[in-house]
This record gives structure tokens, C-alpha cells and sequence, in this order.
């Protein structure tokens, strides 16, 4: 392999990035767990091909996401996210009206508490029965709710892609001056969150037309069977009472959260160990992996929970996907820029430095290729700081690691497909003209408009 290493570091980068970009496209093509394992062929060619040394997979990220979704998955099993799912229904079926506005802060807030965007499986088809039911075309809320749910990871306390964002920005060379970290960042990401989330909700309410309007609706229930089909029974959470033990689940999962976000605004409550001389507070990683780890054993023990059943449930499968996804992408990532961070800060720093919304379009389309906002951040926010770019824009442009609803293939857009039994939210015939790639646009868009604006207003810019 001689020939490779004698090539010019442009051809050997052009090269790379090639075998790099192969790697992701098919992982992502074959879907599930195929993406991470991709990665072991790139670092393969990489190592043996071009002698590059092997870099560091994301080991904090990867530890924060075994926690998180152990705890999450726990609490499944114990019952805690159905009585959180009852209270939400509750909300929506007061005010079937606002439907199409309710339902995505609904699922944000789902995902903020929860850390993981895959609770909102359980809410589809509960947004799709009032939908249908009040005439309202199910596209509307349940492709808004879909995205909404996703966007709420990067204003969740809870979440592995704020945990790794903040971790970033703190070991950074370029420190922001007034960034403490953990709340800092939440201080920016969830009103800009909630901001994108409202602007989707209102394009939303006007997309599509009615279902007594829609000839192609209108004329397929006119099969008594499609009618049926389409309007099924009702599914409900309301009416079941729901035992003690889940309620108590559900307490004591919102208390580890309330726990980690008092610990992250006060680092003073936290541990202080002495750190190349001087005395720090222990690290929001450290502290998120503790309390996780702590709330699914509490639930393991004070709600009687079979263990059998926590990795057997759809978060925890989801997880462990996102898991090896995140080793072998952010494995490969940091194996190839690395070695050729010097050359790219001297090609992209200026054009970066010069136009900062470049930043937020490379982020959006990594996190496509990756289908994960902390594998995008993992693998390309290290990069973007070295090769210059300013702190405060990573930041502002936070929003923007959520870019995998460009081409409907994430299992949350798949799943809400599958719920819509009307057929109204769908792939269009050209694929990218598909139900979620407007309220995804609209809402990453103004989510990171909101972000730029609070950060300046906060002084980071």
C-alpha cells in the first residue's frame, strides 16, 4: 500500500473522504445497525490502507447513551411512560381543536424529559385517533409531531448529544468567554427549540387540504372496508387506571432529571477532585451517567419491574442502535480529520469564519449521513472548532445536528407513515418530497434563526 501513502495529503484526503462517504451512504441505505459496523471498513482502509493511526471513539458519548437509555427503557417497563402518555392525551383530546399545534409540543416535551426521541412511537397513534376522528387531516399534526420529537433532543437535559455538545465546547483551545456550560447551553437550545417548534405547528395547521376536501381521500372511503380501516377503534390510555407503582416510576424518573439540571446550574453541589493541580467540580457527563444509572435502579427496586423486560422494549433496541452508530462513525471521523485538520482549517477556516451559516448546512447534512445529532456532533464539531470556527456559532447553530428527516428513512418517520392509516402522510413519488421535509426545513431553520439571536442577546456572539 505504499502508492497510497506517496500521494499528495489532497489525493489521500480526496481518497479518504471517498471510502468515508461509501461507508456512511450504505450504512445508512441497509438501515439499523449496519451504520456503526460500516465504520470498522473505514477504519480498516484508513489504518492498513493509508497507515493513519487509529483515533478515539466517543467513549463519553457512547457511556451517556448505555445510561440514558437503560434508564428510559427502565422506566418503560415499569409502567412510568404510560402514565406520562395518559397525562399527554389527556391534554390532546381536551383540545382537539388545536390538535395540529398541541401534539409537537406534546412529543418535545415527551423527548426533553426523556432524552430520547423514540417515546414518540407510543403518541402516534393516539395524535392519528383524534385526528381522523375530528376531520382533521392526520398529516397535519402527526409529520409535525414526528419532527417536533426529534427536535426536542437537543433542548433535553437528559439527552447524549447536549451532554457531548457541552463537553465540546468546554474542552475547547478557543473558550467562550461567560460559558460555564451545561445550563448555558440549555439557556439557548430550548426556548430556540420551542420557537422551531411553534413555527412547524403553524405552517402545519394550514398544510394539505381538509378531508372532505381531498377528492383522493373521499374517494377511497367510499370502500366500506378502506372506511373501516381508516377509522378503526379508538386507541386510549384514558379511562385505564394505571397501578401506584407506575405513577411512582414516573416520580422518581423526573426526579433524577430535576437532580442532574439542579446539579448542572449549581456545579458547587457537585464533587470537586483535584485536576492537574487545581480543584474541579466532577463533569456533567459523570454526573448524567450517575443519576441515570441511579434512577433505573430505583425503579428496578422500588417498582418491582421485571429486569427481563428492559432490553427487550423498543427504547432500548433504538438505543443500542444509536450506540454502535456512534462507536464506529465517530471511531472513523476522528480517525480521518484528525490527520488532516491542519489542511482543512487552511482550505474551509476562512470561508467558515466569513460566512458562519456554512457551518449549520456541513452540520445538517453530516447528521443525515450519520442519522444521529450525537454522532454529527461527535464527529463533526471537533473539527469545526479546530479548523476555527467560533464557539457562539456552534451554539446558535445547535439545532442544526438534527438533519436526518431530509430523506424519510429514520425509523420515527417510518413508524409515523405506518400509523397514518388515511395514507395522507407519505413519500412522495420523487422520495424527497415526502411529508416530513417541510416541517423538518421550517423547523431547524427558525429553531437556529431563535439560537442566533439568544446567543447574541447572551453575549456569545
Amino acid at each position: 500500500m505504499d502508492f497510497l501513502t506517496n500521494l499528495s495529503e489532497g489525493w489521500q484526503f480526496g481518497i479518504q473522504l471517498f471510502v468515508v462517504l461509501v461507508c456512511l451512504f450504505y450504512g445508512a441505505r441497509k438501515g439499523g445497525i449496519a451504520l456503526g459496523l460500516l465504520g470498522g471498513i473505514g477504519l480498516l482502509v484508513l489504518a492498513f490502507g493509508f497507515n493513519v493511526a487509529p483515533g478515539k471513539p466517543a467513549i463519553s458519548v457512547m457511556l451517556t447513551i448505555l445510561a440514558v437509555v437503560v434508564a428510559s427503557a427502565t422506566l418503560q417497563a415499569s409502567g412510568g411512560l404510560d402514565v406520562m402518555l395518559q397525562i399527554a392525551e389527556r391534554v390532546l383530546r381536551k383540545n382537539p381543536k388545536f390538535l395540529t399545534i398541541l401534539a409537537p409540543f406534546v412529543t418535545c416535551f415527551l423527548t426533553i424529559l426523556c432524552g430520547t426521541g423514540h417515546v414518540v412511537y407510543t403518541m402516534m397513534p393516539i395524535i392519528y385517533d383524534i385526528a381522523i376522528k375530528n376531520n382533521i387531516r392526520p398529516e397535519r399534526p402527526m409529520a409535525a409531531s414526528s419532527i417536533s420529537s426529534q427536535m426536542g433532543i437537543i433542548a433535553s437535559p437528559v439527552s447524549v448529544a447536549v451532554v457531548s455538545l457541552t463537553a465540546l465546547l468546554l474542552e475547547a483551545d478557543n473558550k467562550l468567554a461567560g460559558f460555564d456550560g451545561y445550563v448555558n447551553l440549555l439557556q439557548i437550545t430550548i426556548p430556540s427549540t420551542l420557537f422551531g417548534v411553534l413555527c412547524i405547528g403553524i405552517f402545519s395547521w394550514f398544510r394539505g387540504k381538509d378531508l372532505d376536501k381531498d377528492e383522493e381521500f373521499q374517494e377511497k372511503i367510499k370502500d366500506p372496508e378502506f372506511k373501516k380501516y381508516v377509522y378503526g377503534d379508538s386507541k386510549t390510555l384514558l379511562g385505564v387506571k394505571l397501578p401506584f407503582k407506575d405513577w411512582l416510576a414516573m416520580w422518581i424518573f423526573l426526579g433524577a432529571i430535576v437532580v442532574v439540571a439542579v446539579l448542572g446550574a449549581f456545579p458547587e453541589l457537585r464533587p470537586s477532585f483535584e485536576v492537574k493541580g487545581a480543584l474541579k467540580p466532577m463533569s456533567m457527563v459523570d454526573t448524567i451517567q450517575m443519576f441515570m444509572l441511579l434512577a433505573g435502579s430505583a425503579l428496578l427496586i422500588f417498582t418491582n419491574v421485571d429486569a427481563g423486560k428492559i432490553g427487550k422494549n423498543e427504547i432500548f433496541r433504538s438505543g443500542m442502535i444509536a450506540l454502535v452508530a456512534v462507536f464506529g462513525i465517530s471511531w472513523m471521523a476522528d480517525t480521518m480529520f484528525a490527520v488532516h485538520t491542519p489542511m482543512m482549517k487552511e482550505a474551509l477556516g476562512d470561508i467558515v469564519k466569513a460566512q458562519p451559516w456554512t457551518y449549520a448546512i456541513m452540520l445538517l447534512l453530516i447528521s443525515k449521513f450519520v442519522n444521529s445529532q450525537a454522532a454529527a456532533i461527535a464527529a463533526f464539531v471537533p473539527l469545526a472548532l479546530g479548523i476555527g470556527v467560533e464557539p457562539g456559532i456552534v451554539i446558535a447553530f445547535a439545532a442544526a445536528c438534527y438533519g436526518y428527516y431530509i430523506l424519510p428513512t429514520y425509523p420515527s418517520d417510518l413508524a409515523t407513515i405506518q400509523f397514518d392509516r388515511s395514507g395522507t402522510t407519505h413519500i412522495g413519488k420523487f422520495v424527497i418530497n415526502h411529508s416530513f421535509i417541510l416541517p423538518g426545513l421550517i423547523g431547524v431553520c427558525s429553531s437556529c434563526v431563535a439560537g442566533y439571536v439568544i446567543a447574541l442577546a447572551a453575549g456569545y456572539l
